[in-house]
């Protein structure tokens, strides 16, 4: 059971807000997390969120996958448990 997703091709200057935002339309947004490159310090164009509940994570991906934001195309998929 997971409640993240892994949203890639984000655009570069999206904040965690400006996604926490966007997808609080799924559901209620615990977090959001978007990996810096170590040597540069610059997004890598992905980003995690966490939802309250899988159900919303599902949600996320059914009604975000393929819409666009900030002129990039998202893909949306549920996270793997690590």
């Amino acid at each position: 059971m997971t409640t993240q997703v892994f949203v890639a091709n984000i655009n570069f200057q999206s904040t965690e807000q400006e996604l926490a935002e966007y997808f609080s339309r799924a559901g209620r947004v615990r977090a959001v997390r978007i990996p810096k490159d170590r040597e540069t310090g610059r997004p890598r164009g992905f980003a995690f969120v966490t939802f309250e509940t899988e159900e919303q994570a599902r949600q996320a991906v059914w009604s975000c996958d393929g819409e666009s934001l900030g002129s990039r195309r998202l893909k949306v998929r549920l996270a793997e448990e690590q």
